[in-house]
């Protein structure tokens, strides 16, 4: 016999403990750093190549491949996907609702992956506009 889940979902219980919206955002940083430094391998770009090719310094490109370091601007993120020939996509969303909790857009648009591997609730959420 198969059991049915039991209590909220992941997702609720960040946002019944307030705290989604950051947790959300410090896993996104997490992943666009291993995302540019695995860029920077495919490319072969050494620290002080891609700080060059930013167009910033060395301690620049050490905070955004940072983890930990939640400030980095979207000129930083645009800068690092430009030197190694990526694209930043970016866009403001609409909420999606799941259930009776409303989420982050599903994973349907390159985005997603960071949605999902952020914790957010994949395809099971539908647009509620």
């Amino acid at each position: 016999m198969k059991k049915k889940n039991i209590g909220s979902s992941f997702d609720s219980w960040l946002g019944e403990e307030g705290i989604r919206e950051e947790v959300t955002a410090t896993a996104i940083k997490r992943i666009l750093a291993r995302q540019v430094e695995a860029a920077m391998k495919e490319k072969n770009f050494s620290k002080a190549e891609m700080a060059r090719r930013m167009h910033t310094s060395r301690a620049a490109l050490d905070r955004l491949l940072d983890p930990e370091y939640e400030a980095v601007t979207l000129s930083t993120l645009r800068k690092a996907a430009t030197a190694v020939g990526r694209e930043l996509p970016l866009e403001l969303a609409k909420k999606w609702v799941a259930g009776s909790e409303t989420v982050s857009r599903p994973a349907c648009r390159p985005c997603c992956a960071l949605a999902r591997q952020a914790g957010g609730l994949g395809n099971a959420a539908k647009c509620s506009s």
